[in-house]
């Protein structure tokens, strides 16, 4: 029988030099792939998103870093990705790993991939820990289908139109958010999705105080006021398809703004509570007026 080489992936131990993408856990240090800890004592050079944590990460699954350690985070990416890439040319094995979970997925990785593939470097992955994944898994929430946002804008005006834009999206969606920004983004959501769209806030994820909150984004929103703590991904539910167009609720966007609302603001709100595009709603209006 023939063997099909490129669908067995490359191997770091085949002898030519090769860019491999590690997970590491992202909470629960028992989580680490087994090939993680044996490319952690092995690697030729390993690129860290932080290099103390790394080391840190080393000394708690009782591995001794013998090779080079550098640094690769957001600010130097695309200059170490041209390093990297050219020692795997040289026939090194390079391990990159991010502070937690999988490289490239909101976290540095993206750029080394894009230039190890430009030259024709192999590169694999060590699959592991993913808060996107575990995330999903708890929420209880539709994981047939999903879309991962990663970080919501931050300043109010590009967070609204984001999640706006995200309103009439039917898959489950997955978002990360910092603990001084979750209460603004939970009411954010709850603006542009609906008060009563399902979600889940799921925080510290195989950590000891790990913790998952699920219901409606105007509970959860209130919830958070009170103060949310660690490292947070939020799921929230893909809109319900909706057996109306946007031009049968123009009337009602119309009655909001005699009330004293703002085009812009009214056509959301009732775009997110029928399901149906906020933009063509908000055109429809503009029309009618």
């Amino acid at each position: 029988m023939a063997i099909d080489r490129e669908s067995e992936g490359p191997d770091p131990d085949g002898g030519a030099g090769v860019i491999v993408l590690a997970a590491t856990p992202i909470g629960d240090t028992g989580d680490a792939p087994p090939r993680l800890v044996d490319l952690l004592g092995r690697a030729d050079l390993i690129a860290a998103e932080d290099t103390r944590r790394l080391r840190a990460l080393a000394g708690r699954l009782g591995v001794t870093l013998t090779s080079k350690v550098i640094s690769y985070h957001e600010h130097n990416e695309s200059e170490r990705a041209q390093v990297l890439v050219a020692a795997a040319q040289e026939g090194a094995t390079v391990l990159v790993v991010s502070d937690a979970g999988m490289p490239g997925v909101s976290d540095p990785g993206f750029r080394v991939v894009r230039a190890a593939a430009d030259a024709d470097v192999r590169v694999t992955a060590v699959p592991g820990p993913s808060a996107v994944l575990t995330a999903i898994a708890l929420s209880g929430l539709a994981s047939d289908r999903f879309t991962f946002e990663g970080f919501v804008a931050r300043k109010p005006g590009e967070r609204a139109r984001a999640l706006a834009a995200l309103a009439a999206e039917p898959r489950t969606m997955v978002f990360f958010e910092s603990p001084h920004r979750i209460a603004d983004t939970l009411a954010a959501m709850a603006d542009a999705f609906g008060p009563d769209r399902a979600a889940a806030v799921c925080r510290e994820l195989t950590k000891t105080y790990e913790q998952v909150r699920r219901g409606p984004l105007t509970e959860l929103a209130h919830w958070a006021t009170e103060g949310v703590r660690g490292e947070i991904t939020v799921v929230v539910a893909g809109a319900t398809p909706s057996l109306s167009e946007p031009a049968d609720h123009v009337a009602e966007v119309l009655e909001r703004i005699e009330a004293g609302e703002r085009l812009k603001e009214a056509a959301t709100a009732v775009a997110a509570e029928h399901g149906v595009s906020r933009r063509e709603l908000y055109e429809a209006a503009l029309r009618a007026r």
